[in-house]
């Protein structure tokens, strides 16, 4: 058996290995997008929790804060205390018998607003808790959408290469039938099945794409293995019909409530700097005399030196970082919207140009150079090069529609309420 002969056999079992997994993958239901959103999710559900670890972690975060709210509302709690003086000394205060026992109870006044201040501050935390959380949930929509387009294009990428390998398939038996007539220099014969070595090489490099765009699919809700199998057809991911830097757009809550909470803690600083008086009241009993007597008092801390004067210096900074965050987010997301929305039209219409003119045409110069072939008018090379155009023109169609894809999903993001 010649060396060709081996050879064509070996690439027909490849072909036919790549055909069963083919068959497979029919087998199997489909990802789609929803239910992706929905695994990750994105969708809530109102019987089962969220067990993404990716949601999990800012869900908590917002509880917490939430939970500190609470806290803040609590008033200081009051205090007993029990003392007994003249124990156990000498002379006269030997023994217990000039003991004096006191039990009192003690309370601290807050002044100066701060009850009211830490909750303000504790609430406006909540808050920056509670949008980032919703920010969180919105970039994990944005990445879920991003990979599942990736895992499409990598599907549409292994089909493409899987009609190569056919096309080459057939390109070299015709081409093996044209030698054996003498139509054909045997040259012509050995540069076809090169074609399909290397055909079969790309699918082998389109499957391995294909597997590690399902892996890193499925990584977004914290699963190991790869999602299942997706369509190689590009899902409508459709952006918002209006885009506006707004003050609305999820990005500008998230700095704007960091702001008004960096502005709440200043004044919950600057209310600690007023000090608290502490009332008690108690009774006192002389062991001697069998005697009782009532007590009363007040506490107050002189503030001589410590006024909080550096916690409220440190707040203050604060707020001017964060005033210049949120100026800087503003200016980065309308630049955002700019960039994403005229990338998206630009990719749409090379989508629309590439499916509607240039597939079309291209696919028409190959059937007419195979035809062609098959009546040996035209050359296998005229053939070969026709269907590299042809692949070419699907490539960047695939390119076209992942990268529409993946700037709907972005303007899906910066649209977020």
């Amino acid at each position: 058996m010649s060396a060709i002969h081996w050879r064509g056999v070996l690439f027909g079992g490849l072909f036919l290995a790549a055909q069963a997994t083919t068959v497979a993958a029919q087998e199997r239901e489909l990802l789609t997008l929803e239910a992706a959103l929905a695994r990750a999710g994105i969708v809530d559900s109102a019987d089962e929790p969220p067990d993404n670890p990716r949601l999990i972690g800012p869900r908590a975060e917002a509880d917490a804060a939430r939970a500190l709210v609470d806290q803040a509302r609590l008033r200081p709690n009051p205090e007993i205390a029990f003392e007994a003086e003249n124990i156990a000394g000498s002379g006269a205060f030997s023994g217990l018998q000039a003991t004096e026992y006191t039990l009192s109870l003690s309370q601290r006044l807050e002044l100066g607003g701060k009850r009211g201040a830490r909750v303000r501050a504790a609430q406006a935390e909540a808050r920056v808790a509670t949008l980032s959380g919703a920010l969180s949930v919105a970039q994990l929509g944005r990445s879920v959408r991003e990979r599942y387009v990736e895992a499409v294009a990598a599907a549409a990428r292994l089909e493409l290469a899987r009609d190569i390998v056919e096309r080459n398939r057939e390109l070299a038996r015709i081409a093996g039938v044209l030698v054996d007539v003498g139509r054909e220099p045997p040259l012509r014969s050995l540069r076809a099945e090169a074609a399909l070595a290397e055909a079969l090489a790309e699918l082998e490099a389109a499957l391995a794409a294909d597997s590690a765009a399902r892996n890193a699919l499925a990584a977004l809700w914290g699963e190991a293995a790869p999602a299942a199998d997706v369509p190689s057809v590009f899902p409508e991911i459709e952006p918002p019909a209006t885009l506006l830097a707004s003050p609305s757009a999820l990005r500008l809550q998230v700095a704007r409530a960091e702001r008004e909470a960096a502005d709440a803690a200043i004044a919950q600083e600057r209310s600690l700097g007023i000090p608290d008086p502490a009332i008690s009241a108690g009774i006192r009993r002389f062991e001697e005399s069998r005697d009782q007597a009532f007590l009363v008092g007040v506490s107050i801390p002189l503030p001589f030196r410590n006024r909080n004067q550096g916690n409220i210096a440190a707040a203050e900074a604060r707020l001017r970082a964060a005033t210049a965050r949120e100026a800087i987010a503003r200016t980065d997301f309308e630049l955002e919207v700019t960039q994403a929305r005229g990338q998206f039209l630009a990719a749409e219409a090379r989508v629309e140009t590439l499916a509607e003119t240039s597939l079309p045409q291209a696919e028409e110069a190959l059937r007419l150079v195979r035809i062609g072939y098959r009546n040996g008018r035209f050359p296998l090379i005229e053939v070969l090069a026709a269907a590299e155009a042809r692949d070419t023109i699907r490539e960047a169609l695939i390119q076209a529609q992942e990268d529409r894809g993946r700037l709907a999903a972005t303007l899906i993001w910066l649209g977020a309420q």
